[in-house]
């Protein structure tokens, strides 16, 4: 017993399982960090729709490849291996995209999951739904044909060239001001509106004449420029707009806040730019013109003349809206401008009239997916990367200054439209179902790695969709998705052999908050079918989430106590988790042992891309998660806590990763050492405050050098 963890497991009991002990967490990095990449693509199932922290396939299902097998087992060589766990049970009652369901069933053990929020459940039934892809064809055909053309007309521009009508990729808008004397001022920070991702490479770029709003092609860095159709001479990098003020011609300069519209209304918006596909597949930037302007006006006064399933529901307070509703969106129907609503509801119309209740529920899932990339929060990324930036690129619904406005339908050269995402996720996720794969590392001739290929390691996930405990036990490979609060849930005691799960944070993303975007539109057209779609929105009063951590620690213990119940004496539950303060920690531990539990184990593995928005904007960010490992707890005689023995274990954990090339920020590193201290301090059963104070002091003396003494505040 020479780790913190093997002394605890001995003393909370035996080790009854693979992940009470040493885990792969440096294979499983590599893995996972090769999955981030791509995860809609590497796990296509879990990204059938948009959902927040979405954990990597490869790090759950070495967890509940652990979590289901023996102590002793090597892990990392049965990674790959096809396996049938029969009978085995695995819960997690924040399901989520439902990433832990599909890696338990691909293990072949049933799955049980739960989720407080509608969107969740519906979206994790559908992932699971088997439909066969000519049915799935056949009905988007009919959609082609009886919508498709309506939807195209309100996307085309006519070819300055050839004078014909050619697709429309995207229309550029830019929100504008109008100050007291009158003047209408658009909200450009700078005249360059479109650029490749690597312009220094590619120094091309498109920019909009402030006098003439003509189209002109130069270099991104331009800093003096003449207008090829008016002669205005312009510095294409000053824009009228800076951080939260605007600046007239006249020179006043206000605050944009100020400057909102007294009707309540959102700001106005001027399109002003066009991106366009000739038929040879050149992508070409066009200005505006009266005829683009009637066709827009065109598809208004449509919408005002067509009964279609519109969202009505309204923008509640929140962190994560009220800088929304700061700039006067007030209803999530104003997320959209009058095309997209037109557009939007006739394919929603449309859809609604397939009568194969499954099929029309994975179209009604694809057309939910559609609606984060063709909204007024959408932007351009720029040339040579996926075009467009999602609503969700950041935590709060930022409004978007100089909105993308995606083309609905889309053509062939589009993204984050109905009919790439067809393809790209509703396609590749039904697939993914008859061939379930990993990714795997190639090594060349000389032992070095050279590229990743794909392993179909587990047998096609045919898991029935149940409804109830009593039809998951008596089904060979099944999933009981329920919606609820998962303090109360419907399974008999003692009946899970892991529960393996990804809890809220207590003061980040407030899931229901931002899931009342998709919320708004789908239950108008479900409320009927299903119960948990007839609130008045997506929360629930049941929810986990809060940021005082004292409340939420008591919330997620009321969850973790009825996950205590359900789980077999001799069973885990494992969690991911990180955090950068030790505040968020201690009311883990609080929640951890309130429930009944005791952390026996933490391993650091792989969580996020470090390159992912809003990872980037973070001075010190966090990639990795620890894996915690609960068991029911047994009674401890208290002890002192061994600091020392806690730096050293989270030194070795530090360098396995480091040694293995992988980039470890010191907000990481206080990761792996609050988690450390988290076991060690289930041997020793103290309060909050002492909690926190035992991590700060611990992840101190790690970055000093372990004392020793052990901290007095430390002990019982």
């Amino acid at each position: 017993m020479n780790t913190v963890a093997e002394k605890i497991a001995f003393i909370q009991g035996r080790e009854t399982t693979a992940l009470e002990s040493e885990f792969p967490i440096v294979e499983i990095s590599q893995v996972a960090e090769q999955e981030s990449w791509r995860k809609e693509i590497n796990r296509p199932i879990y990204h059938i729709h948009k959902w927040w922290a979405t954990r990597l396939g490869s790090v759950f299902r070495a967890i509940t490849l652990a979590a289901l097998s023996r102590p002793g087992t090597d892990t990392w060589k049965s990674f790959y291996e096809r396996h049938q766990f029969a009978g085995k049970v695995v819960l997690d009652p924040f399901m989520g995209s439902g990433t832990t369901l599909g890696e338990a069933v691909k293990l072949g053990a049933k799955a049980i999951g739960c989720d407080i929020n509608p969107v969740s459940t519906f979206l994790v039934r559908q992932a699971f739904t088997r439909v066969q892809e000519s049915q799935l064809r056949a009905a988007f055909a009919r959609l082609e044909q009886q919508v498709a053309t309506k939807l195209r007309h309100y996307y085309q521009t006519r070819d300055p060239q050839t004078g014909e009508l050619i697709p429309v990729l995207y229309f550029f808008w830019v929100k504008t001001v109008t100050t007291p004397d009158g003047e209408t001022v658009p909200l450009l920070s700078r005249y360059v509106f479109a650029q490749d991702a690597y312009p220094k490479k590619k120094p091309k770029a498109q920019i909009v004449c402030p006098s003439c709003w003509g189209v002109v092609e130069d270099r991104y860095d331009a800093t003096d420029l003449a207008c090829p159709h008016c002669a205005h001479r312009f510095n294409p990098q000053e824009g009228p707009a800076s951080g939260q003020y605007v600046t007239g011609k006249s020179g006043g300069r206000y605050r944009i806040k100020d400057l909102l519209p007294s009707d309540g209304r959102p700001l106005a918006h001027r399109l002003y730019a066009i991106m366009a596909l000739r038929p040879d597949g050149e992508k070409v930037y066009l200005p505006v013109r009266d005829e683009d302007l009637a066709l827009y006006a065109e598809a208004e006064a449509m919408l005002q003349r067509e009964n279609l399933p519109l969202p009505t529901l309204a923008v509640r307070p929140g962190h994560n809206t009220d800088q929304a509703r700061g700039y006067n969106y007030t209803y999530w129907r104003d997320f959209f401008n009058a095309r997209q609503l037109l557009c939007l509801g006739l394919l929603l119309h449309a859809i609604l009239e397939i009568e194969d209740v499954a099929i029309q529920e994975q179209m009604l899932c694809l057309f939910s997916s559609t609606l984060e990339f063709n909204n007024l929060f959408c932007s351009f990324k720029g040339e040579g990367t996926g075009a467009v930036r999602h609503m969700f690129s950041n935590h709060i619904l930022k409004p978007e200054r100089t909105p993308l406005e995606n083309s609905v339908w889309g053509t062939d050269k589009s993204s984050g439209t109905f009919s790439t995402l067809f393809e790209s996720r509703l396609i590749r996720a039904k697939r993914y179902l008859d061939q379930p794969f990993e990714i795997a590392f190639e090594d060349d001739l000389l032992g070095q790695r050279s590229s990743t290929r794909k392993i179909v390691a587990s047998d096609p996930i045919h898991a029935q969709c149940v409804a109830s405990w009593d039809e998951l036990r008596t089904t060979d490979q099944g999933v009981l998705v329920l919606n609820g609060n998962s303090s109360k849930l419907p399974v008999p005691d003692r009946s899970v052999d892991a529960v393996v799960t990804d809890p809220p944070y207590f003061d980040f993303v407030h899931y229901s908050e931002l899931s009342d975007f998709f919320f708004a539109w789908l239950s108008p057209v479900l409320k009927s079918r299903y119960p948990w779609f007839g609130r008045e929105d997506s929360s629930h009063k049941g929810e986990v989430q809060h940021k005082d951590p004292r409340v939420f620690a008591r919330q997620l213990a009321s969850v973790f106590s009825e996950c205590c119940r359900v789980l077999k004496d001799d069973g885990v539950l494992a969690f991911s988790f990180h955090h950068s303060r030790a505040e968020g920690w201690a009311a883990i531990y609080e929640a951890i042992t309130n429930a009944g539990l005791a952390v026996v184990a933490a391993h650091p593995v792989h969580a996020e891309l470090r390159a992912a928005s809003p990872k980037t904007a973070a001075k010190d960010p966090i990639s990795l998660d620890a894996i915690l490992v609960c068991k029911k707890r047994n009674p401890v005689s208290a002890t002192q806590l061994d600091q020392r023995a806690i730096v050293n274990r989270s030194t070795v954990l530090t360098n396995r990763l480091l040694g293995a090339g992988m980039s470890i920020s010191s907000a990481d590193r206080f990761v792996i050492v609050a988690s450390q201290t988290l076991v060690a301090l289930s041997n020793v059963e103290v309060d909050f405050e002492v909690a926190c104070n035992t991590i700060l002091q611990t992840s101190k003396a790690a970055q000093q050098g372990a004392p020793a003494d052990a901290p007095k505040a430390a002990r019982p």
